[in-house]
């Protein structure tokens, strides 16, 4: 056995085989019955010609079959293809072409897109399609399981196999992050349970461990969504999805299955939770932890959904697609009030301008880093790889991007992504804190913040807003509210109304369609 997540889930499923592993609405399957039918699917792509190192995209809703797709690919060696289901012809375009793919499983709804893409991505040789397809030549999903064998009858696998996360598009096309499978096992590992020294002891750890029930709700087709499926497996657990994301379902769903662990991606999905929940009539009474990882709750949003869930713990972890995940947040901080986070390993530094370590309590601000596991780079772009992970005296680190400084305590404190931040006459305002601001307004749903070009101060802070529903919020109320809690200079000067926000499916900020926005207004 390997530190390979195909073998780890073997072995798991060898150990503890009648034990439930994976739940969407009124389908469930335990670890041997969804290891047969990922079996089924490996030899049938083995069949197609899909090889080892071979790329196949996904392009699913959440379901069963996207578990088990990803595992398929695994157990043969081939590299599963995370594509966002919103993406229109253009981006479907790039998605298939940069990564290579050669098979793709997709639900049937998305027949047009894939129709009028499949011509401009010729490696894209054999389609397995989730319900019926009218594209020809496309394999029902159903008929390709039906016809193979449950058995395995794979070949030996590495620790070292890559495994691809395509993340971004707010700022640009999405990227392929390339990870080796021990690396990213340990980036995104669990720290509430000790690290395994050796592949059975994650296997011993799925046996020993009690029933729990975990639920990620952001698309599996989010980084965050898979390594929460994973890490839920090595645990022995039992992994509950929702084909997509409604709060009404999500509740029910809790109810149902008796989830002990909710994990979500930040405001924009916590927003739309506690307003269902504050509704009533839901049993919450099993839920212990409520995580948002991949974007950080607001002050105003944990408080509210610590008083919704007083019996939950309500749980910011800090981390990327790039680096895993690396930190928690302080009891008590969050972006309006300075975020300040407890590293989980001893991997993560602020490095300076000279990619030198900042001493703690310098005051020193530089970019927050990590070393040790990480990823290997990213997909066809070996110049992003290299602005991204440097070497300095002997070791290889990831940039995340972030803004910090270490306190003389050793907490970390982020100010906010650089490239996100706007420059103001001199002065950085990030984004993310007028943000958190703007959402503690009680007329506002949603904000975010952006920079635009301005004559006199090079860029004006501007600020998109979606209002609470009957709410009419105007531009001196909100003046006065960010008043009263950011310098002068922080304060949005031009503001752009809208009916809905705009995000990605995992709840993040799009920033060019905001830039767009507010320039517009």
């Amino acid at each position: 056995m390997e530190f390979n997540h195909a073998d780890l889930f073997e072995g798991v499923s060898d150990a503890i085989g009648d034990r439930v592993a994976v739940v969407c609405g009124d389908r469930r399957l335990t670890y041997a019955e969804l290891d047969a039918h990922a079996n089924r699917l490996a030899h049938h792509l083995r069949a197609a010609g899909v090889g080892p190192r071979q790329h196949v995209a996904i392009q699913l809703y959440n379901g069963i079959e996207y578990a088990a797709a990803i595992l398929a690919a695994l157990k043969i060696r081939a590299v599963p293809i995370n594509v966002n289901y919103r993406y229109v012809e253009d981006e479907l375009r790039y998605v298939y072409r940069d990564s290579d793919s050669v098979a793709l499983v997709y639900d049937a709804e998305f027949d047009d897109r894939v129709a009028a893409t499949l011509p401009d991505a010729p490696e894209l040789r054999h389609l397995i399609a989730v319900g019926d397809s009218a594209i020809e030549g496309a394999v029902r999903y159903e008929d390709a399981v039906a016809a193979q064998p449950g058995t395995r009858d794979f070949p030996a696998r590495s620790a070292d196999d890559t495994y691809i996360i395509y993340t971004g598009g707010t700022t640009g096309m999405p990227k392929g992050v390339m990870w080796g499978m021990e690396s990213m096992l340990r980036a995104f590992w669990n720290p509430t349970f000790p690290p395994p020294d050796k592949p059975e002891d994650v296997v011993e750890l799925a046996r020993s461990s009690g029933p729990m029930v975990m639920m990620p709700i952001a698309p599996l087709m989010h980084g965050a969504a898979q390594q929460a499926t994973f890490i839920s497996w090595c645990m022995g657990a039992t992994v509950v999805y929702t084909r997509r994301f409604e709060p009404a379902d999500v509740w029910r769903t809790i109810e149902r299955e008796r989830v002990n662990s909710l994990t979500i991606t930040g405001d924009a999905m916590a927003i739309p939770l506690a307003d269902e929940l504050a509704r009533g009539g839901y049993d919450t009474s099993s839920l212990l932890a409520f995580v948002s990882t991949g974007a950080i709750l607001t002050g105003t949003v944990r408080d509210r959904i610590a008083a919704l869930l007083p019996n939950t713990m309500i749980l910011d972890r800090f981390g990327s697609t790039e680096s895993g995940s690396t930190a928690e947040a302080v009891a008590g901080s969050s972006p309006e009030k300075g975020l300040r986070f407890h590293p989980d390993v001893p991997d993560i530094a602020v490095l300076d301008d000279a990619l030198k370590p900042v001493q703690p309590g310098s005051g020193v601000i530089g970019q927050l880093a990590r070393t040790g596991h990480i990823a290997r780079g990213y997909y066809n772009d070996p110049e992003k790889t290299a602005r991204t992970f440097p070497e300095a005296e002997g070791r290889r680190w990831l940039l995340t991007g972030d803004i910090a400084t270490v306190e003389a305590d050793g907490t970390i404190a982020v100010f906010g992504r650089g490239s996100q931040a706007i420059n103001t006459g001199g002065e950085k305002v990030f984004p993310e804190e007028v943000e958190a601001v703007l959402k503690g307004h009680p007329d506002v749903y949603d904000a975010v913040v952006t920079g635009i070009p301005d004559e006199r101060w090079g860029s004006r802070v501007a600020a998109v807003v979606q209002a609470v529903p009957g709410a009419t919020p105007d531009r001196d109320g909100l003046d006065a509210h960010c008043r009263k809690h950011l310098s002068g200079y922080k304060v949005p000067r031009t503001y752009a109304f809208v009916p809905e926000m705009k995000r990605s499916p995992a709840g993040k900020a799009d920033y060019r369609w905001a830039r767009e926005i507010a320039q517009n207004a």
